[in-house]
């Protein structure tokens, strides 16, 4: 494979990109330039500087991580905690990384080079500036479209806010671009942008734009169908001309999972991932962020998003009849096989044992995710993970395709069997793979989304929080679906059958877990079950029935049969999601800076997140 050879021209381009990377810096010379832009390796040494615009392997899907509705974590996102979010605090107005590639761009000219290859890097360049402006245009909406290198003296160093309209509608012109004319097709790291990456990223933003445009009700110039027209038609190419398709090599339980835990990337499925090497030292932190109780978010799925995994019928599981009092064990039965992929289940296996949730330190609502998380444990305490992260797979571009298709009226029965029924029977799912579904989740529905009626719509949803959990798209979702208020849902935990008594979790005749209200509580759990032999496997875990109490909390279930875990209650009015909170603020500094860049509506003389 030839992750070794990219991660050194990574390496390599970072150093000979001599160009903008600060307004200040000194000018190229001419004798540098053509020592990048006369030679086709020139231009491909330079093109992997782009790539250090991308999130690392340590910071990928975790950025989201304290923004989703799914998950519990350590603390609440200062963007979502009242009052300490504002233009002062604000980041992300940063420029850098466009004036590399737009440097490149404008001086990507040299007749010594072919115009075919010169366009293939002129594609790549545009890919990372359209990357650069989406990420921009989610952040701020409008911002300022720069298509060339600024100098000291420019005018556009004080130019205003363009319009959303005009930045996006560049964009896309971008991505059509890098569509056209990147040449490559095939890459066998996986770890490189190609012409069939650029169309699904096209996908991902022309849905982000046109869902956004049609629930936030943007009277644009473009209309909402017509980007989710290019939505589908993008996806489309991915589907008919790339090769790829869904992976299932490793059978409904692994297959899944698989994709994320490997240090290859698996190249059936994976269009472009981010790639580690033991050789080269080139590391990231999966393990350690989501198994250690004191580095990273501790995140833990809620009730809520657990509910929404289907049993392997193709039903909700909200169906069964007596699923609201279920415990952990009966809950984790004959369900979509991604749940067991995703979070510790009964059964899962580390390196030779058995490994429930770690609920003495990690899994304070007992849903422990194991998503990206290799099954070796020497990097739980440390960076030393090396297993690929996809950016770009398969699975997305079919969804993508599905919800495109839903919302302009015109999926049939054979787009969902493509889509979101081959998803599901790689889950292990047998019912409802053929036909889209005509009946409305009503679970799915209250809970989440209780605007929407339309079935489909709800189910490709759900297939989207389960098929791509944590890898980085539910922020996005809930804001182009204008559903931020999710964020605020109370974090509720597994169902427990007592308090004060040891706790067999995964019914194996052994006890795993006491979670007790007092001292004394403990101490007779203790010698119910002969401590002295089970001191070492069986967590005890200190809860409360005061809804205003800092440790984890207990509530009894409503028809008395047992308990439910509950977490940071007492900060349920602290979370708080306003209409302006779908754009971050302009940070103050820049405004002092460009008296012609405007503040965001809600966030103007030093506003915080209030909720309004």
């Amino acid at each position: 494979m030839k992750i070794k050879n990219h991660l050194t021209y990574l390496c390599i381009g970072a150093l000979l990109a001599l160009t903008g990377c600060d307004l200040n810096e000194s000018p190229v010379t001419s004798v540098d330039k053509n020592a990048i832009f006369s030679s086709e390796e020139g231009l491909k040494i330079y093109a992997y500087s782009f790539y250090n615009g991308l999130p690392t392997g340590s910071d990928l899907h975790y950025q989201e991580s304290t923004l989703v509705d799914y998950g519990a974590t350590n603390s609440i996102d200062d963007f979502i905690h009242r009052g300490a979010y504002n233009d002062a605090v604000a980041g992300g107005w940063t420029w850098t990384t466009l004036r590399n590639i737009n440097y490149f761009i404008a001086n990507c000219t040299n007749g010594a080079v072919s115009e075919e290859v010169r366009n293939n890097y002129l594609g790549i360049a545009r890919f990372f500036r359209a990357y650069f402006y989406y990420n921009m245009v989610k952040r701020f909406g409008d911002v300022p479209w720069i298509d060339h290198p600024l100098d000291v003296d420019d005018e556009a160093l004080y130019a205003p806010r363009d319009s959303r309209e005009l930045v996006m509608e560049k964009v896309y012109e971008d991505l059509q671009f890098a569509g056209e004319h990147i040449t490559t097709t095939s890459e066998s790291t996986c770890s490189l942008v190609t012409k069939w990456v650029a169309y699904a990223f096209a996908s991902r933003v022309a849905l982000f734009e046109g869902t956004f445009r049609k629930y936030h009700n943007l009277q644009l110039t473009t209309s909402a169908e017509t980007w989710l027209q290019r939505a589908r038609d993008n996806a489309r190419i991915v589907m008919e001309q790339s090769g790829k398709s869904i992976y299932t090599g490793a059978g409904t339980d692994l297959s899944y999972r698989s994709l994320f835990i490997q240090d290859n990337p698996q190249s059936q499925e994976i269009l472009m991932a981010v790639c580690s090497s033991a050789e080269l030292a080139v590391y990231h932190n999966a393990n350690w962020k989501w198994t250690s109780p004191t580095y990273g978010t501790r995140l833990n799925f809620i009730r809520q998003f657990i509910n929404l995994y289907l049993q392997l019928d193709g039903t909700p599981y909200t169906d069964k009849p007596g699923w609201e009092t279920d415990d952990f064990y009966a809950e984790c039965l004959d369900r979509d096989r991604r749940m067991a992929q995703t979070i510790r289940t009964p059964g899962y296996m580390r390196e030779g044992a058995l490994a429930l949730p770690d609920y003495g330190s990690y899994a304070r609502l007992g849903y422990q995710p194991i998503k990206f998380c290799v099954d070796a444990t020497d990097g739980d305490t440390k960076t030393l993970n090396t297993n690929a992260l996809p950016l770009f797979r398969y699975a997305e571009v079919l969804l993508n395709y599905a919800e495109a298709k839903a919302e302009l009226g015109e999926l049939t029965d054979d787009d969902w069997q493509k889509t979101v029924g081959s998803l599901r029977a790689r889950a292990g799912i047998t019912g409802g793979l053929t036909a889209k579904p005509t009946r409305v989740d009503p679970y799915l529905q209250e809970t989440y989304f209780p605007d929407v009626n339309d079935p489909v719509t709800l189910e490709i949803r759900r297939e989207r929080m389960t098929e791509l959990v944590l890898e980085g798209f539910r922020f996005d979702d809930l804001r182009r679906w204008h559903c931020g208020e999710l964020l605020l849902m109370s974090w509720r935990g597994i169902n427990i059958p007592a308090v004060n008594q040891a706790l067999d979790m995964d019914h194996n005749g052994t006890p795993d877990v006491i979670y007790y209200t007092s001292a004394a509580g403990l101490e007779r759990a203790k010698a119910e079950i002969d401590w002295n032999t089970y001191s070492a496997t069986c967590a005890t875990v200190s809860v409360s029935t005061d809804p205003k109490a800092d440790n984890l909390q207990v509530k009894p279930q409503a028809n008395g049969t047992g308990y439910y875990l509950t977490w940071d209650t007492q900060n349920d009015g602290n979370r708080v999601w306003g209409e302006k909170q779908y754009l971050y603020p302009i940070p103050a500094l820049t405004i002092v800076k460009n008296p012609n860049i405007t503040q965001n509506p809600g966030w103007e003389d030093g506003a915080s997140n209030d909720g309004n």
